[in-house]
């Protein structure tokens, strides 16, 4: 089998969360923070045109809402602190839990989206 027919498979959770290439799992996907490379060093596939859209941020919304808000109530209502200490903690939170969580979504939708062969105009080439 030469290289040119090596079907690379593997798992599109692991390598989005991994930050990985969906199709071979080991190159790297970003350079910078958010930037997608344009192809997997490893194997070569072209991630130029993948794009995640707003799901990732959407997905962050909900799951830091579903952490934070009832822990500022349960906060609130057990140690009644001063307002001040919601306004200097929450933001700190927010922040820093998006900045943690958008790098590994953005990667699975990318993965998910190889792996269910998915774009907006049905042009990507997957293999």
């Amino acid at each position: 089998m030469s290289d040119d027919e090596i079907v690379f498979k593997t798992s599109p959770v692991k390598a989005g969360l991994l930050c990985k290439c969906p199709r071979c799992g080991k190159g790297r996907i970003y350079k910078g923070l958010l930037k997608l490379v344009g192809e997997c060093s490893v194997c070569g596939f072209n991630l130029a045109k993948s794009d995640s859209g707003d799901g990732p941020a959407v997905f962050i919304v909900f799951i830091l809402g579903f952490i934070i808000v009832p822990m500022a109530i349960w906060v609130e209502l057990s140690l009644e602190p001063p307002i001040i200490v919601h306004l200097l903690i929450c933001p700190i939170i927010v922040v820093g839990g998006s900045i943690a969580l958008l790098r590994p979504l953005k990667g699975l939708m990318v993965a998910l989206q190889y792996h269910h062969k998915a774009s907006d105009s049905g042009s990507v080439d997957y293999d």
